[in-house]
């Protein structure tokens, strides 16, 4: 199923900024960290952006906090259709604020992250098999019960809370190295790239099975696509919304893909070597240069966004 494309009003870097003040106080810095990796080639010299203890767990929180701010007092409910960090992220900003929060989560939303949004206070409801579903559940509650219904990746508000990652990095790391992260829906791609502009490469890192922000760019429309894997909960997202691909197309955000047996193994790798313990999510940038997928140029230091930390420890 292909969605027709529809123009959106841009995220632009001062969408960001205004993001970041309004922001103040509610969300971490999130520190850097500069190592080496191994790769096919031999050891990368890397900045990992530790965005993985973001309150929460998860960048998503960014998004949240900003467009719960930019509405003010005049809502009280939030509404949100989620399969896990999204849903967490809703739960705790909404909690902070002083908001209820109800999050619409499909039969396969996995039980770890389920818990964390009860232990913000969230209120869980489970209906349908899939994401699609979940969504058209929680637009329909929205708007019985005149909540704000929130989305994880394609509200302007949420994408430029997101981008304030990208104006960490710039202040944090020299130069203009290229940054890479994993792309679901494409919030934080978009948001990053909206940021950083034509200024600093932005490469989104998708898995094979789901390659939604390639397939929409080769497309220049929102492409669906589909294919179960590791990440399935997370990179899974069958699309990308129309706000990312406008973006991502606008600043020229790449795309490369690498397998799930990649992000397991990065995942492994940064747990054995650095003790960083992430989701798969949060490794799959790092699995583009620890593949060899990605192949930084001699005098190159990446960025590589570690962007979710919502897993079960025993996994490993």
């Amino acid at each position: 199923m292909v969605s027709e494309h529809r123009p959106t009003a841009l995220v632009d870097r001062s969408d960001v900024r205004s993001a970041r003040r309004r922001m103040a106080g509610q969300v971490r810095k999130t520190p850097v960290f500069h190592t080496s990796v191994a790769s096919p080639s031999g050891p990368v010299p890397v900045t990992m952006k530790l965005e993985h203890l973001q309150h929460g767990g998860t960048f998503k929180v960014r998004g949240c906090f900003n467009t719960l701010l930019a509405q003010g007092q005049g809502i009280d409910q939030v509404v949100i259709a989620s399969g896990g960090n999204a849903g967490i992220a809703a739960a705790l900003a909404a909690a902070r604020l002083g908001k209820s929060c109800t999050v619409v989560v499909p039969e396969t939303a996995p039980h770890t992250k389920v818990a964390a949004m009860w232990s913000h206070g969230a209120d869980v409801l489970w209906h349908g098999a899939t994401f699609a579903e979940a969504l058209c559940h929680a637009t329909e509650l929205a708007a019985e019960r005149g909540a704000l219904r929130l989305h994880g990746y394609d509200l302007p508000s949420v994408v430029a809370g997101a981008g304030v990652v990208g104006l960490e990095v710039e202040e944090q790391v020299r130069g203009r190295p290229a940054v890479l992260a994993a792309v679901g829906g494409g919030g934080l791609v978009a948001g990053m790239a909206a940021a950083l502009g034509r200024r600093q490469q932005v490469i989104g890192v998708v898995r094979e099975g789901t390659p939604a922000l390639r397939a929409a760019l080769d497309a220049n429309r929102p492409a669906e696509v589909r294919g179960p894997g590791v990440t399935a909960d997370s990179l899974g997202a069958t699309g990308i919304g129309d706000l990312a691909l406008d973006v991502a197309r606008r600043d020229g955000a790449r795309s490369l893909s690498v397998t799930d047996d990649a992000i397991t193994a990065a995942r492994e790798y940064l747990w054995r070597e650095f003790r960083i313990l992430v989701e798969l999510t949060g490794a799959a940038a790092l699995a583009a240069i620890h593949s060899g997928a990605y192949v930084p140029a001699p005098d190159e230091r990446p960025v590589v966004v570690l962007c979710g930390a919502n897993t079960d420890v025993a996994v490993l």
